[in-house]
Parts: structure tokens; sequence; C-alpha cells
């Protein structure tokens, strides 16, 4: 069974800065790619950033040069510093990694519970 759990969420004032993590937990795994995606109130889910198991990254361009996201391979774990949060960038936020089951050909794509960034004055 593979959980992962998102922590670093919060209410933050525009400027600001927050680090979200997402561990993933469980074994009989590796992991390949890992995301993480955010849905604002009333708007569809988003693609933030990605990165592989190497440790290349892509964004969105409403977030390049201010989210920097990194991975810790030895903890599975997945980081997403945010930096000069805007109001624009408060939404639910959550983690997702593709993972590989070693009896198991194949990937699967799981997610976390969400955590809540609210960026307000």
């Amino acid at each position: 069974q593979v959980q992962l759990v998102e922590s670093g969420g919060g209410l933050v004032q525009p400027g600001g800065s927050l680090r979200l993590s997402c561990a993933a937990s469980g074994s009989g795994f590796s992991i390949g790619a890992m995301a993480w995606y955010r849905q604002p109130p009333g708007k569809q889910r988003e693609l933030v950033a990605t990165i592989t198991n190497s440790g290349s990254t892509n964004y969105a361009d409403s977030v390049k040069d201010r989210f920097t996201l990194s991975r810790d391979n030895a903890k599975n774990t997945v980081y997403l510093q945010m930096n000069s949060l805007k109001p624009e960038d408060t939404a639910v936020y959550y983690c997702n990694a593709r993972i590989i089951f070693y009896d198991t050909p194949g990937q699967r794509v799981y997610w976390g519970q969400g955590t809540q960034v609210t960026v307000s004055s």
C-alpha cells in the first residue's frame, strides 16, 4: 500500500514563502516522476511543476522563477519551495507520484490528500 502525505500548507501574506512536502510511505516500490498540482477555488486542477527521478524539473509559466521543486530519493520525499507568493497562488495543492511496484509491470499514479495554501493580507 502506498500513501502520499502532504504537509506545509497554511496562511501567508503576499510576498511570503512556504515550503510544501510530500512523503511517500510503504514498501515494495520505487518512485518515478513526481509532481505538484493545484486547484484554485472554483477552478480546475492545474499542473504546477514536475520532477523526474533524476531531478529534472519543469514549471508552469505562472510559477517559474518563484517556485522550486526538489526531491530526496532516500526519503521518498518531494519539496515545493514557494517564494514571492501571490493571492492567485491560493489553492489546494496536491502531490502526485508515479509508482513502480517491483512485482507488477507498468506504473500507477497516486495522489495525496491535498494541503490548503492561502495567500492573503
